[in-house]
């Protein structure tokens, strides 16, 4: 038996992927055709690519992820699947092209889990954890982009304060950004263990006995912002869902309300007739090109919340492709 390098075993110890019998069985009847690939949008370290390539000796995984050190790592995970796994860097919003490019036609499966990987929250010099303190990067691609600590730095009031309102869903918004502003006129924020002062400071101390870190949906806020992330979800669900072939099947996991609200339109969208509710017969081309295969979202049960509690917030969506999409409802153009 071979050895397992440090590289591999590190992926495997620091990542419990979530919900993964329940992607694995929804992923099932997809994957078992002869050929599959599937798309892991949201790669991570690999964990869920792993239990796939497992379960399915004939199938195909194409792995994105905008975050090098989480593909090396996962690369490193997989790398006994040689021939069965290959690794890109992109952000999801750009699958089609990635499948376009690496399969040459539809794929029979794609996974989403969504928001910050357990490698981004486990670094710290990351900046996405408010319990520790760290430089205010939040950038899923330190290569590239704006920090946390530029945007705390450049944005007018208001602009933090609708961040922070929409992104992050703080009632206490305008407070905070208020004084973001006031801090920022003193010295610069840099580390998180400041931004995680005046937040704490802002916020009236009665709120803060309750709902965990007060510093919390003001991080998520930030995060979201830095990476673009709800723009590309709106981008990436579209292009996901034109690269799935007939009888493909798309699984995502969501871990926040607003990610989860985007999810349930763009699958409920596809599941709905589009044609007017007066017409005596259904025209072919209004029919629905989606079948939900889950009863709205699920969630974890208690017995894996106990073992991983990052397991907690997640709500799972699943859909199957049953016709192409009509031209009057395509948003997006493969090729």
């Amino acid at each position: 038996m071979s050895g397992t390098s440090g590289s591999e075993q590190d992926g495997r110890n620091r990542h419990v992927p979530v919900l993964l019998a329940r992607c694995v069985e929804l992923l099932a009847p997809a994957l078992e055709r002869p050929g599959a690939t599937v798309v892991d949008a949201t790669l991570g370290m690999g964990g869920h690519s792993e239990a796939l390539l497992e379960r399915f000796p004939g199938v195909r995984v194409v792995g994105i992820d905008r975050d090098r050190q989480a593909l090396a790592l996962a690369s490193a995970r997989l790398e006994r699947f040689e021939g069965r796994f290959t690794a890109v860097h992109a952000v999801y919003d750009e699958v089609l092209a990635v499948v376009e490019d690496h399969v040459g036609g539809p794929v029979e499966a794609v996974l989403m889990d969504l928001g910050v990987s357990s490698l981004q929250l486990d670094e710290v010099d990351r900046g996405f954890a408010y319990s520790q303190d760290a430089p205010l990067d939040m950038r899923m691609d330190p290569s590239t982009g704006r920090t946390a600590a530029e945007v705390l730095a450049t944005y007018p009031e208001g602009d933090l304060r609708r961040v922070l309102h929409e992104f992050g869903e703080e009632r206490f918004a305008a407070r905070i950004a208020r004084n973001l502003v006031r801090a920022r006129e003193r010295a610069p924020l840099t580390r998180t263990s400041e931004l995680v002062q005046v937040v704490r400071e802002s916020i009236p101390a009665a709120a803060r006995t309750t709902g965990g870190n007060p510093a919390k949906r003001t991080f998520q806020a930030l995060r979201v912002e830095v990476n673009g992330e709800l723009d590309a979800l709106a981008r990436a669900l579209p292009a996901a869902l034109e690269s799935l072939t007939v009888g493909g099947r798309i699984v995502v996991m969501a871990y926040q309300s607003l990610e989860d609200r985007l999810v349930k339109r763009a699958l409920a969208r596809g599941a709905t007739s589009s044609a007017p509710a007066d017409l005596p017969v259904e025209p072919e081309t209004h029919k629905p090109y989606l079948g939900l295969l889950t009863r709205g979202a699920e969630r974890a049960d208690e017995a894996e919340e106990a073992r991983n509690p990052r397991a907690k917030p997640v709500r799972l969506r699943a859909a199957e492709r049953l016709r192409a999409t009509p031209g009057h409802l395509r948003t997006v153009v493969p090729g």
